[in-house]
């Protein structure tokens, strides 16, 4: 599957299982571990958020990243931080509504993959025409991992998907149990911090999320690809 269309004009894996990697939802562990134990596990997706962190230090912490998520054959995006996104040879950025504004983004980067995060039909339909390579939509659930954000619910997934025409990513509250409804939705993946990243076994629950998205059969382990 070809992510965006043209504008990220590469072949990329599958957006299924979207892991962000978060100090302040790691339970304590280093990320760079987290980031091992999810790509064993087989995701190809993650991306680095880490709001408190100096430039310096986001961008040691993206090109460790970079590295290990490369080595798998996966996608590394950096949430916010176009600059440091360029500087360490990421993927692409995610960019919030109160961020740069994606249609500058594009414009910069054509070749980045560009992610947007959205609340509503109209900022939907704003980031297919600003060239977004995936919109991500919630909060679908309540979440502890954004808890100011405002609850979309389902429907609007629903209603995303007729104007969406590339991956469309559901974030917010996501669990196991919840996948076949936001699939069903119309949703092609989900986008997963407290999850995966706060569970005793952040590669099982991980491989737990791509059976429940058709990855592995339910009932057999994962094989690590890459």
């Amino acid at each position: 599957m070809t992510v965006g269309g043209s504008s990220a004009g590469s072949k990329r894996p599958p957006l299924d299982l979207y892991v962000i990697l978060d100090p302040t939802a790691s339970g304590g562990r280093d990320l760079v571990d987290l980031a091992d134990a999810v790509l064993a596990a087989g995701v190809r997706w993650l991306q680095l958020r880490a709001k408190d962190a100096t430039t310096r230090d986001l961008a040691a912490l993206a090109r460790r990243l970079v590295e290990r998520t490369h080595a798998a054959d996966g996608v590394l995006i950096v949430n916010d931080r176009l600059d440091v996104a360029l500087a360490v040879g990421a993927d692409g950025v995610h960019l919030g509504q109160d961020d740069l504004p994606a249609g500058a983004a594009r414009r910069l980067v054509p070749g980045l993959v560009l992610g947007i995060s959205t609340h509503g039909l109209e900022q939907a339909r704003q980031a297919v025409a600003d060239g977004a390579d995936y919109v991500a939509v919630g909060s679908i659930y309540p979440t502890g991992s954004k808890p100011q954000f405002e609850l979309v619910g389902v429907e609007l997934l629903r209603r995303c998907r007729t104007l969406v025409p590339g991956p469309l990513v559901a974030i917010g509250g996501i669990t196991v149990e919840r996948v076949p409804e936001v699939r069903a939705a119309g949703a092609d993946g989900v986008a997963v911090i407290s999850a995966v990243g706060m569970a005793r076994d952040p590669g099982a629950a991980a491989a737990d999320f791509l059976a429940a998205l058709g990855r592995y059969p339910p009932s057999s382990p994962a094989t690590p690809r890459g």
